[in-house]
């Protein structure tokens, strides 16, 4: 606002504005820390067992880029693709990459994306012009996919979950990549497809990301089901929404051993390019297949030397 125009608005209605501006803030702020308080209080209090780093991690992020419409309302996967570029990631989960109707046609420039960031897209669409499954899709700098299988999850509403078996330069995982529904007894009913469809296979490390939907802790949480495969399920990485992040609805979690760092991506492009901020992993394949059970069940850590 320029002096002339100031000078125009009455004196104590310019204090009057500068204090409800004022309020507004602390309110903001109370909210937010009573929100994250009830989330970490409640959160399960066992300590995640602590893994020896085997000084070979890889970095892997889970972003929903809400069809690439940023808080601002504007429609614009060019800036996107700079918040994927600024995670500098070797694996990245997204989900709502494509349209929801119709041919669901992928929303990325996926050429501008590889040349900006090294991504490439896995194929897992069932469209020629799609980008994913459901709207999960995944990027990757480099490794090969060895199988992949498209998981139809049930519910009130169509969702879907990616179940890839990658070969990275680092060892062998299994990711699976999804985007829960929004009632309570659907997530409970995914999760437990999502869990069979895991044991199905040779045992290796498995990464679980995506949009969970589901910020409550403790007993009422819907994802208590993982707790037996993943252990303890943090709470604490705040991505939504992402001008004011309070709850905890994006997840990366992984068999014990494999994720070693995590935290949110909470950067000035990010608050405005979607509605949720991405979250970022570092994990450690070589550490997790240490963990993994031999034949007697004991992981292969612990075996005598």
């Amino acid at each position: 606002m320029t002096k002339s125009r100031r000078v125009l608005l009455d004196p104590a209605l310019l204090a009057r504005l500068k204090r409800t501006s004022r309020q507004f803030s602390s309110i903001k702020i109370r909210i937010r820390s009573r929100l994250q308080e009830l989330q970490v209080v409640n959160s399960e209090q066992d300590e995640r067992p602590q893994f020896e780093s085997s000084g070979r991690e890889i970095t892997v992020a889970s972003y929903n880029i809400h069809k690439c419409v940023g808080t601002d309302g504007r429609f614009d996967p060019g800036r996107i693709a700079a918040v994927i570029a600024e995670l500098d990631a070797d694996v990245v989960a997204i989900q709502e990459a494509d349209e929801r109707f119709g041919r669901r046609r992928g929303l990325l420039d996926l050429q501008a994306l590889q040349r900006q960031t090294g991504l490439s897209l896995v194929p897992t669409s069932e469209k020629p012009d799609g980008h994913g499954w459901h709207g999960n899709a995944l990027l990757m700098k480099s490794g090969s996919v060895t199988d992949m299988r498209r998981l139809a999850l049930p519910g009130a509403e169509p969702r879907g979950a990616l179940l890839v078996d990658l070969d990275l330069p680092t060892g062998p995982l299994r990711m699976v990549a999804a985007h829960l529904g929004l009632l309570r007894r659907s997530r409970r009913w995914q999760i437990r497809s999502i869990l069979n469809a895991i044991e199905d296979g040779p045992p290796v490390p498995v990464l679980l990301l995506g949009d969970f939907n589901e910020w409550r802790p403790g007993s009422r949480s819907s994802l208590l089901a993982l707790r037996p495969v993943f252990g303890p399920l943090s709470h604490e990485h705040f991505s939504f929404p992402s001008y004011f992040p309070v709850i905890a609805l994006d997840r990366v979690i992984g068999s014990p051993g494999l994720v070693t760092k995590l935290e949110v991506h909470n950067s000035p492009l990010a608050r405005v390019a979607s509605d949720h901020l991405p979250l970022k992993a570092r994990i450690d394949i070589p550490a997790a297949l240490g963990e993994l059970p031999n034949a007697d069940g004991v992981p292969v850590s612990e075996r005598p030397a």
